[in-house]
Parts: structure tokens; C-alpha cells; sequence
């Protein structure tokens, strides 16, 4: 078997290192060898970076030196074909697209690339991305350096045994610290400095070299084309008028038009209808085999018959094993998500449902507010990510929506030595029956310039942060560790890190374990009324000044009504502050001009008592900036 594999590389040129290992070939050696030849003309690889380092101009240098797209159609972030990605400039959803490449070696190459997103609340997409790849492009701007989200990429990439080509991104750039960046790569990723790739992805200069240390660096998938069909679902988007579309990576045997597929984590069976690869629109293919990126149609009506991680195999004959999926991704931050018209809730249940399938990480449960009526309990990875899920449910299905406080899941050990898990402050039990409550802790990594060292950990400080450990990458770039409380991280800390450090300073980080706190449920009354929207769990020490500015706050952007409205703070049933919003007060006493006191005070008394009786059955409309007002508080 190795002479035949010898022999087809020194007959069609291929590099000695890139010999694949066969587990079974057929009879025909003629058949064998073609399939060889073929799966070793394959890489599949992802580009990886911190947010705004460079990879989507990257992608769009690869697709134009490749002939995938043509300069006259070429446009900036052409995968980013979202209109939220192309407004905010990041990355959101993974863009999976095959090129064609025509190497120095004088041999046609098959290049599927998947180009991920950068910030920290998306890295389950990265880890998707990376399960469909044998390799990976990890990009540093020349002019920035490593940043909390190289180095999470980074050992994310390890962990999936991806060979990993390091890049360094904005060489041309006046600003730009080669010698400095590089040193910094050396130190994070072991090697030579000569590994490091050097390139320009606005101007174009380097990128040749890029595809070379591709096809030279990146090894091919295995040419498993004797086993049973097995194909991995790394993403899936919902057409309205296909169905659900799987995206997959074929790890064994072939998929043809007509064949019978089934799902082996429920058992289900479809027709394909259509396959095929990515380019900038879907191209359809007679048969995809393994090592090949694509897509599937079946005709699947029901959103919950596809789950990403699941393996497709052939019904006919079925792969008994499944292939190794994704670990089930735990949401970090709550928050309720209601529709300002009740009867747009099964529109959002909708809705929902069908942007989980093109983001496995958006968790959700049905809920019901007092204040706000039939809604729905939602998990994000960060702040950013609900931001980012509201506002596509909001612009895809044309729904109006309102969010409510987030915060994180808690433990709360009771009496009876019950432990129970509480995402939602609603759902607390009485005062009386709690011991202790524990709260999520996370590792915080920032990776700051030196001069804002001060500064960012007097921020960590004061957000109950432990200090853990500091590494200085250069002279000029330190790392810092600290153990933090998740809960004082989702509010408005990214905004603070940013502002101390002026822009330069980046963070990124991990659960680690649950810790006992001194923790308190702050309950907000409007009207003497409970706004169970409004509800959060704060440490004792800031519970005051955090009711207070909330508030005050409310105060602000709550509507005078025709009766004075009372705003309080309550912490275990006790009230710890107030503000009022005054009435609108009509002039009763305009038409007195002259005449008794006793009748101007007689039509005051009138007014009063009619303000007692619209105070009992008035109701008060809170407007939609009210339940972001919390994000903006500062204690």
C-alpha cells in the first residue's frame, strides 16, 4: 500500500508530507489511487484572530487571489453578508465558502474556508468552525499584538489538534511593531520567527505566501471512502422555502442526490433533494465526498428534527458510530425577552426557534412577568450576543421586543439542605428559608499596555475581583489574571475597561467554579406595585447606592402622569430609597378671579381627591428605555 502511495506522489508531484494513511482501498488500484489524489488536493482550514485584527479583509484578499470572486464584484467584508455585521464591522455568524487555488506546484487545490468571528461571546462558533478543519490561520495585527482572544483562539485550536499557521496581520501600517509582535507570538506559540507569516491584507502583500504555507502546512483530510456515510452538522440556516439547511463536513464515504439519510441522534430519514458547496451563493453538486465542506436539503419542515453536533449518515447503510459532536454550551447571562404586543408571542416562539438553528448557543424557555406578560426566558454568552439576538429578531421577523435586567445563574442552598438554581430574581424563595447564596465565578484574562496597568486593576478591585497572576508578553504588553464574579462582569465592565485604557486594553474569560456571597434581592415598586422586570441581585455593599441611582434614573425616563408616582428601592422588604415623579396638575383656579379664599380652596380639595382616586386605579406606562436604563447604571 505505501509503494502505491509512493508512486502516485512521484507521478502527480505530491509533497512526501502529505502521504495519507488508508484504512481500506478497493480492488480497483486505479480507484484507489484517483481517491488519494483527490482528498490530497483538500484543506480545510479557519482564520482566527481577535475582533478587528483583520480577518474578513484576509478572506476577501483569499477569495479575489483565487479567482472566487472577481474585482469588479469584490466589496469590503464580502462574507459578511448580514446587515448587522456589515453596520457594526465584526464578525457575527461563521462564513464556510470553497475556492479553487492553482498552486506553485503546478496541481489544482480545493481550499474550504471558514471565517469566524472574534469576540469573546461568539467563540462557540469558532469551536464549530474549528471541529470542520484540519487547520487553522491565526491572524495578529502588527499594530495592536496579541490580544485576550488570540491567545483563547489559540488554545481552543490546540485542543482540536489543528496545525496552526501564525500570521502577522498589518505589516504595512506606519505603527506597525514587527519585531515587538513577533516576539510576542514566539513567546505564546513556541517555534521559530521564521514560521511567522508576514502580510498585508488591505494591500494584497504576502497573501501569496499565505496559500503556499496552506497547501504546504496544512495536512489533508483523511480519504475514509470505504466506510458508511457519516457527515457532521457544524451549522444550519432555515430557508422559507427549502426547509431547514444542514451545513456539514463529510468525515466518511460519499452523499449522492436521492440517497436516504437519517439523523442518528433522533432516527429520523429524509430524501436529499439537493446537495452541494459553498461559493458566494450555494452550488449545487451530484455527490460530496469525504473531506468535503457543504450543504444538505431534505426538506425538513420542523426546525427541532436538526440539532448542530449530530452526525447525518446514509439509511441504507448506517454508520453505527456517531462522530464526536459539541460539548453542550452553557448560556452565561439571562434575561427575559417579551413582545410589546401579546399577540406577537407565538411569532417570537417562531422566531426563536429558527434563529437557534443558525445559533446553537441562544438558549430559551417560555416565562411570564407580572409587568410584562407571556414571554420568554433567554441564555446568551454575553452582553453583546443579547444585544446582537435581539436585535436580528427584531430586523429578520419584525417583531418589537423588550428586554429585561440581565444577570446570571445562581445557587441558593436552603434549610433543608435543597439546592436549588435560579436564573431569574423573581423565582427567589423568601428571605427566611435561604443559608447561603453562590454565585458564578469566571478566570478574567486582560491583556492591557502597561501604562493602564493601574488603572484596569483598581477596576477589578472594586468589582470584588481576586488577583491572581500578571505576565508581561514585551516590556510594553501585560497580561493580568484575575478570579471575578460573573455577575460584575455582564453590566457595563467592557464599557469601563475600554475607557480606562482608552481603546486598547481587551479581556476575555471562563467559568471556573460557584462561590458563596453576601447577596441580597433589590426588588423596584412603581406605584407601590412589585416590577418583577426590574428585580436583580446585588452584594450587599453596593445595594443602596445601586437602588438609589436606579431610582433616580427611572425618575428620569418614566412620564409624569395625572398622579404623583412613587419610584422605591426595596431590599428584603425594606425600603432603602425613593424618588417621585411629580403630577401633572391642572389649573382648577384659573376661572377664580376674584371672591372668597374658601373657593379656591374648595376646587384645590376637589382636584386632591380626584388625584387619591386615579392614584388607586391609574396604571403607569413604562417606556421600552426604562428596562436598558439598568445597563447604563454605574454604582
Amino acid at each position: 500500500m505505501m509503494q502505491l502511495l509512493k508512486k502516485c506522489s512521484q507521478q502527480d508531484g505530491i509533497s512526501p508530507n502529505h502521504l495519507i494513511k488508508i484504512y481500506s482501498l478497493k480492488s480497483d488500484k486505479n480507484f484507489g489511487k484517483l481517491w488519494v489524489m483527490k482528498t490530497a488536493r483538500i484543506r480545510n482550514f479557519c482564520v482566527i484572530a481577535h475582533i478587528d485584527h483583520g480577518k474578513s479583509t484576509l478572506a476577501d484578499r483569499l477569495l479575489e487571489l483565487t479567482g472566487t470572486v472577481s474585482k469588479r464584484n469584490m466589496k469590503a467584508q464580502l462574507l459578511d453578508d448580514m446587515e448587522l455585521e456589515r453596520e457594526r464591522g465584526i464578525t457575527i455568524k461563521s462564513h464556510p465558502i470553497t475556492m479553487q487555488y492553482a498552486a506553485k506546484d503546478g496541481n489544482q487545490y480545493i481550499l474550504n474556508m471558514i471565517d469566524t468571528p472574534g469576540h469573546v461571546d461568539f467563540t462557540y462558533e469558532v469551536s464549530r468552525a474549528m471541529a470542520a478543519c484540519e487547520g487553522a490561520l491565526l491572524l495578529v495585527d502588527a499594530s495592536q499584538g496579541v490580544e485576550a482572544q488570540t491567545v483563547s483562539n489559540l488554545f481552543l485550536a490546540m485542543d482540536n489538534d489543528l496545525e496552526i499557521i501564525p500570521i502577522l496581520n498589518k505589516v504595512d501600517l506606519p505603527n506597525a511593531q514587527v519585531e515587538t509582535c513577533t516576539r510576542q507570538i514566539v513567546d505564546l506559540l513556541g517555534g521559530s520567527p521564521d514560521d511567522i507569516l508576514h502580510c498585508s491584507a488591505k494591500t494584497g502583500e504576502g497573501i501569496d505566501a499565505v496559500l503556499e504555507a496552506i497547501i504546504e502546512r496544512i495536512s489533508p483530510p483523511e480519504p475514509n471512502i470505504e466506510k458508511p456515510f457519516r457527515a457532521l452538522i457544524f451549522d444550519s440556516v432555515y430557508d422559507d422555502y427549502r426547509g431547514v439547511v444542514p451545513y456539514v463536513r463529510i468525515f466518511d464515504g460519499e452523499i449522492s442526490k436521492d440517497d436516504i439519510v437519517q439523523f442518528l441522534s433522533n432516527g429520523l430519514k429524509y430524501e436529499v433533494s439537493e446537495i452541494g458547496i459553498f461559493t458566494l451563493k450555494r452550488i449545487k453538486k451530484p455527490k460530496l465526498s469525504a473531506g468535503d465542506v457543504g450543504y444538505i436539503i431534505c426538506g425538513i419542515k420542523k426546525v427541532q428534527h436538526v440539532a448542530v453536533g449530530d452526525t447525518i449518515t446514509n439509511a441504507k447503510n448506517p454508520a453505527k458510530k456517531q462522530l464526536k459532536g459539541y460539548k453542550e454550551i452553557k448560556p452565561m447571562v439571562f434575561s427575559g425577552l417579551y413582545p410589546i404586543s401579546s399577540d406577537d408571542f407565538e411569532n417570537l416562539r417562531a422566531a426563536l426557534e429558527k434563529l437557534k438553528l443558525n445559533d446553537a448557543s441562544l438558549w430559551f424557555e417560555p416565562n411570564t412577568s407580572v409587568a410584562l406578560g407571556f414571554g420568554f426566558r433567554c441564555g446568551y454568552l454575553g452582553l453583546l450576543h443579547m444585544e446582537i439576538i435581539q436585535e436580528r429578531l427584531e430586523r429578520e421577523f419584525n417583531l418589537d421586543l423588550i428586554s429585561t435586567t440581565p444577570n446570571v445563574k445562581y445557587r441558593i442552598q436552603l434549610a433543608e439542605n435543597e439546592v436549588l438554581s435560579v436564573q431569574n430574581p423573581s423565582e427567589f424563595p423568601e428571605p427566611g428559608k435561604i443559608v447561603n447564596i453562590l454565585e458564578p465565578y469566571v478566570k478574567l484574562e486582560i491583556i492591557t499596555p502597561a501604562e493602564y496597568l493601574g488603572g484596569l486593576m483598581k477596576l477589578c478591585q472594586d468589582r470584588r475581583g481576586i488577583f491572581m497572576n500578571q505576565h508581561y508578553f514585551s516590556e510594553n504588553k501585560v497580561q493580568l489574571l484575575y478570579k471575578m464574579p460573573l455577575a460584575e462582569i455582564i453590566l457595563d465592565f467592557y464599557n469601563r475597561l475600554k475607557s480606562i485604557s482608552r481603546g486598547y486594553a481587551s479581556m476575555d474569560y471562563e467559568f471556573i467554579d460557584y462561590k458563596i456571597g453576601k447577596l441580597q434581592k433589590l426588588d423596584i415598586l412603581i406605584n407601590g406595585e412589585l416590577v418583577d422586570a426590574f428585580s436583580s441581585i446585588v452584594h450587599i455593599d453596593f445595594a443602596y447606592h445601586r437602588g438609589l441611582a436606579l431610582c433616580q434614573k427611572l425618575k428620569e425616563l418614566i412620564p409624569r402622569q395625572l398622579f404623583e408616582v412613587a419610584i422605591q428601592a426595596s431590599l428584603q422588604s425594606r425600603i432603602i430609597a425613593r424618588t417621585t415623579v411629580k403630577a401633572l396638575r391642572k389649573n382648577v383656579t384659573a376661572k377664580c378671579y376674584g371672591g372668597d379664599i374658601t373657593r379656591k380652596r374648595k376646587l384645590l380639595e376637589k382636584q386632591k381627591e380626584g388625584k387619591k382616586r386615579m392614584k388607586q386605579v391609574g396604571s403607569v406606562e413604562i417606556p421600552q428605555e426604562a428596562f436598558f436604563a439598568v445597563l447604563q447604571i454605574e454604582t
